[in-house]
């Protein structure tokens, strides 16, 4: 009896056994990843001409606010609202009458002053010739020299006001600093201005004009290397567009900034543009284009193989292993449906492009299509 009990309870420990090995086989077996199918494809490299975009501000080489150096009332006109102006052009003028007869007077009074000094010094050389005889107190001797040093400085300060006045005569009248256009003129005749303080109007040059636009830091190398080399004939490496529309004659490097921004890590970069047809104008917003460098190859895979997390964009690269690993990367020119690649992948490495979003780091892929059901080598369908 106890050996047929023994026996049962072996019987089932061994039962138990097996169906907990089967348990954890299965167990294994479901926890066991399965593999994503995908489609990949070969990094390539190609010739392909593009364009770097950059946003860009149309500027003026020269630009200067005109403002009064004197107060009165604006008594003349001499141009057209947006007119071609030359340097020296006369532009406006404020009380003129009032300051030429300013200065007129100021004239009369060195003359005055010039009179009241040679009766000075022939009263003090008189008196002199006097206190040589002992035939004049001293004291009105030293009274004839005081008046001719006073004599002196007052036709010195009458002169200096002439110089004062004569400068407030220039001033009263405005004319062209350089060569540009004019803009629309922000008084008109019989109103008051202020010295220093009312703005008249603005002029700037436009032919040739400047676009500022800013680069990355790490894109100084490449630009000042480009503002070597400089530009010949018909080069095309600096464009502008506006939309759809180009703009027809290509620009230089005229200028790049002193230094880096250190709160955007950017650099101010100018660019001079012929305008003698004045298509462009000071505050235009533009696109400003420039060409790569077709000397290197440049990296292209299919844009849909990218993905975009906070901004930043990734691809699935395979390896070896049948794992893919997620990399960074840094999207140049969209070709097509095609993207290049600036910095992340090189030639002949693979990357995912149809099943991406089943993927993350790490992730066994496969390259085979999953079988249907009812396909040959695929299990029957439990009933």
């Amino acid at each position: 009896m106890l050996f047929n009990t023994i026996r049962n309870y072996t019987g089932v420990a061994f039962l138990l056994t097996l169906a907990a090995c089967g348990s954890k086989q299965q167990q294994q077996q479901q926890q066991a990843p399965a593999a994503v199918p995908v489609t990949v494809t070969p990094v390539t490299t190609t010739d392909a001409v593009y364009h770097d975009l950059y946003p860009g501000t149309v500027t003026p080489l020269k630009q200067v606010e005109l403002r009064p150096q004197v107060t009165g009332y604006i008594t003349g006109i001499f141009f057209q609202d947006g007119a071609k102006v030359r340097k020296g052009q006369k532009l406006y003028t404020i009380d003129e009458q009032v300051y030429s007869a300013n200065y007129q007077q100021a004239l009369a009074n060195v003359a005055v002053q010039e009179t009241n000094l040679v009766k000075a010094q022939k009263d003090a050389d008189r008196y002199h010739e006097l206190d040589k005889k002992d035939a004049i107190a001293k004291q009105q001797v030293d009274y004839a020299d005081a008046a001719l040093e006073a004599a002196k400085k007052q036709l010195a300060a009458a002169k200096a006001n002439v110089q004062s006045v004569q400068s407030n005569v220039r001033f009263a009248t405005i004319y062209a600093p350089f060569d540009g256009t004019i803009g629309i003129s922000q008084v008109r005749t019989g109103a008051s201005v202020v010295a220093g303080s009312s703005v008249l109007n603005t002029v700037s040059t436009d032919d040739p004009i400047a676009v500022d636009f800013t680069i990355d830091q790490k894109d100084i190398y490449r630009f000042s290397q480009l503002q070597q080399k400089g530009t010949k004939g018909k080069d095309s490496v600096f464009t502008l567009a506006f939309g759809n529309d180009v703009y027809p004659f290509p620009g230089s490097i005229y200028t790049i900034d002193r230094a880096v921004d250190p709160q955007t890590g950017t650099l101010k970069t100018r660019l001079v543009f012929p305008n003698s047809k004045g298509l462009l104008k000071s505050g235009m917003n533009t696109t400003v284009r420039v060409q790569s460098n077709t000397a290197a190859k440049s990296v292209v895979i299919p844009f849909k193989a990218v993905t975009e997390q906070l901004g930043e964009f990734f691809v699935y690269v395979t390896a070896d292993s049948s794992k893919v690993s997620q990399r960074k990367v840094v999207l140049g020119k969209q070709l097509g449906t095609d993207v290049v690649i600036q910095e992340g992948l090189k030639e002949g490495e693979t990357v995912v492009v149809q099943g991406v979003q089943n993927l993350r780091d790490g992730a066994v892929y496969t390259t085979q299509a999953p079988q249907q059901p009812g396909a040959p080598g695929a299990a029957a369908p439990k009933k």
